[in-house]
């Protein structure tokens, strides 16, 4: 076990450790929170688990080895910067960049390149080989100003955001206005805790979204939608991405081909701006959490978005399934998200 840091996105205040627990949990990793900052949170696990973030978190930005924490104080950093061991974190022959990251407005009289400077002095002073290079560097010391406390390390990974922008939804061949944003959808994937190989469904797929954020983690991805030109626009975008899916078919789910799956991912239809087909949201969810319970297994997870004011979670839990988590996301004036995970029981 090694004492890991991680620096979580500012989008939004609790969906990234939510997504990282579950990244966590789905991959069978043993692990002990220590500590929950302002978008830091401190653990223990084995070093392995960086590698499994990094494949498959939306919203966290990069993980790191710790060497020491403390307060946020200029001459306290300086203390523990000069009592910590850098023998096993760099060796004499490797180049190295210091870069300091602050959250929000936290310790406002310290200054993120005065403190960078100050700490490569200091490293080069215990390490008399190591030399700075601030491009391609062989190791990057990470640190993080935050809620009263600076969180230093060597960075072990760092998840590009470049692939979810690439993977917007304007940005993909079919586009539809109700569609996802690729972050959002692969953190739903993700508090569904499906492994590699399993079987992800979505029975409202749309434009494919959380079948392509479900496929690029390993998952096998089968989806439904009622309307033929949704499934030709949901093929095209799979297509795009070069994934074979287990199946996307026109059907409504209420009379799903499908006989099981591991677990449910689905953003069903608000009447925004996409079709009920003249049936109320509530209806839509109501049924779709009836039909999908014979599909899962004893713990098998739902993980759904709809309205604030729909009250899911209430829904869920009076259809007979376990209520784990709720997380609120805001998207327009006339739109706050709730995302739900249930487990069956």
């Amino acid at each position: 076990m090694a004492k890991l840091f991680f620096f979580l996105s500012g989008e939004h205040e609790d969906l990234p450790a939510s997504e990282l627990k579950a990244v966590l949990e789905a991959e069978g990793f043993v692990f002990e929170v220590i500590e929950r900052l302002d978008q830091v949170i401190r653990l223990e696990a084995e070093p392995d688990c960086v590698e499994a973030v990094k494949r498959r978190a939306a919203l966290t930005r990069f993980c790191g080895l710790e060497l020491f924490n403390c307060e946020a104080e200029m001459s306290t950093i300086v203390r523990n910067m000069r009592a910590v061991n850098l023998d096993e974190a760099l060796t004499e022959s490797e180049s190295f960049a210091v870069r300091v990251r602050r959250v929000r407005s936290y310790a406002p009289k310290i200054r993120e390149m005065t403190l960078e400077r100050t700490i490569g002095r200091l490293v080069q002073d215990k390490n008399r080989g190591a030399r700075v290079k601030l491009k391609s560097p062989n190791k990057t010391l990470m640190g993080v100003l935050t809620e009263r406390r600076f969180v230093f390390g060597v960075k072990l990974a760092e998840i590009p955001a470049k692939p979810f922008v690439e993977r917007r939804p304007r940005k993909k061949p079919f586009f539809h206005p109700s569609a996802m944003q690729a972050k959002l959808a692969r953190c739903m994937v993700n508090l569904a805790q499906p492994r590699a190989g399993d079987l992800v469904f979505d029975p409202m797929c749309g434009t494919g979204t959380m079948l392509i954020e479900a496929s690029l983690i390993g998952c096998r991805a089968f989806g439904l939608d009622v309307q033929r030109r949704m499934v030709r626009g949901t093929r095209r975008n799979l297509s795009h991405f070069k994934i074979v899916p287990e199946g996307v078919v026109i059907a409504d789910m209420r009379w799903s081909p499908l006989t099981m799956a591991d677990c449910v991912v689905t953003d069903p239809p608000y009447g925004i701006s996409s079709t009920t087909l003249k049936r109320t949201t509530r209806q839509i969810v109501e049924e779709l959490l009836v039909n999908v319970d014979s599909l899962l297994s004893k713990g098998g997870r739902v993980c759904m978005a709809s309205p604030r004011t729909l009250k899911i979670g209430q829904i869920g839990a009076r259809l007979g399934y376990k209520f784990v988590e709720s997380h609120f996301v805001y998207v327009h004036r006339s739109l706050t998200r709730e995302i739900v995970v249930f487990e069956k029981v």
